[in-house]
């Protein structure tokens, strides 16, 4: 399959499907010579998970940052339920005034202050009756009202961060900011809190801009994903869109391992070890990078007497190796086309399945997850 919108068309078309609790347009930050924000536009709806993904250094935690007031805006706009919040020269609303929620990597919980006091520090305005009785619901909700009475150095890493979100949510802000919340969490751990934290986001309702590195992660928590490389989104939309429909090589590797192959375009179609790939939208004689999942590859072993190996078709693959993954299988491959092409390739099947290395395979190719580019697209 073959897609060519730009990210610009993309980010615009996300923004026309969802209405705006925050706005940032034409956002541009530079740290002395260093640009990290390039020309970023993007919305978050009422009730709506973004997540900025990339890799380190592409500019998300700068975005977040600006959004949160801690970082100056120097160019472009933001804007929270319509009203400016930072415009360059003009306007600047500090981050305590701007009724946003901060959440990051590290709990920063107050040592000296147990559990439910954390919680209610940001509910100073409210009776003391009424401070309590909040901050215990929504310790309720993360399942840590039975550790209200203890301090933060009484709780595992994975209690302190419920707390701090539990903290970030109290004043009810119409946005949450989540900074790598839960990167130094164990995984299984990881997977308990995310599922917590996304369950009380979609009950209270808040929009929230949530930065990450992890796309299982950006996967499971968001509606939108906004995938950024070098200061700039490259592609926004939903998880399925960024999985399924991807606008840019970058977008392919950075979701997992692919196996690549390049060819000439010859009759609408690239030759590979595993057949003939179509490439609609490209022409004839253009060079071309296949792009391949693991998990397109599907795998059946071939029982072959070893007494007819040598008779066998041109096209055939053998197993090299073969992994255990827990929930799926690695299976490490060669294959040789009809057309003498060769090429070590990775496949991921679900389940149990570990044939013995030199084991015969029929590779079927599954076209949704299989993508073409033109040769140099992902420069």
């Amino acid at each position: 399959m073959t897609t060519n919108f730009s990210p610009t068309d993309a980010v615009r078309g996300a923004q026309a499907r969802h209405g705006s609790l925050l706005t940032l347009s034409h956002v541009s930050h530079t740290y002395d010579d260093h640009l990290a924000v390039d020309d970023v536009s993007l919305t978050v709806g009422a009730g709506e998970v973004v997540c900025l993904l990339g890799p380190s250094g592409c500019g998300k935690t700068t975005l977040l940052r600006i959004a949160a007031g801690l970082e100056v805006l120097q160019h472009g706009e933001l804007r929270l339920r319509g009203e400016p919040l930072s415009v360059p020269g003009d306007r600047h609303v500090p981050p305590e005034k701007r009724s946003v929620g901060l959440a990051f990597q590290e709990s920063a919980l107050f040592p000296h202050l147990r559990v439910l006091e954390n919680v209610g520090f940001g509910l100073e305005s409210l009776p003391a009756a009424e401070r309590r009785e909040r901050a215990l619901a929504l310790l309720e909700q993360l399942g840590m009202a039975a550790h209200a009475r203890a301090y933060p150095h009484q709780l595992s890493g994975g209690q302190q961060q419920r707390v701090a979100l539990a903290r970030a949510l109290a004043p009810s802000p119409d946005l949450m900011l989540l900074d790598e919340p839960f990167s130094s969490l164990d995984a299984r751990l990881r997977e308990q809190i995310r599922d917590d934290t996304l369950q009380v986001l979609k009950r209270v309702g808040a929009g929230t801009l949530l930065v990450t590195h992890d796309p299982e992660e950006a996967m499971f928590m968001a509606d939108r994903i906004a995938l950024m490389r070098d200061g700039r989104i490259v592609q926004m939309g939903t998880p399925r869109e960024l999985y399924c429909e991807p606008c840019h090589p970058f977008v392919v590797s950075f979701f997992g391992a692919v196996n690549e192959w390049r060819g000439t375009v010859q009759g609408g179609r690239v030759a590979t070890p595993v057949g003939p790939v179509a490439t609609p939208g490209l022409a004839e004689g253009t060079r071309a990078r296949v792009m391949i999942r693991p998990e397109a590859l599907r795998v059946t072993p071939v029982e072959v007497p070893d007494d007819e190996r040598r008779e066998m078709p041109a096209q055939r693959s053998q197993v090299i190796m073969s992994k255990l993954l827990g929930r799926s299988s690695l299976l490490r491959l060669h294959a040789q086309g009809a057309d003498g092409s060769e090429a070590n390739l990775q496949a991921q099947v679900p389940g149990v399945f570990l044939p013995e290395p030199g084991q015969s395979v029929a590779l079927e190719l599954d076209p949704s997850q299989t993508f073409v580019f033109p040769l140099g697209a992902g420069a």
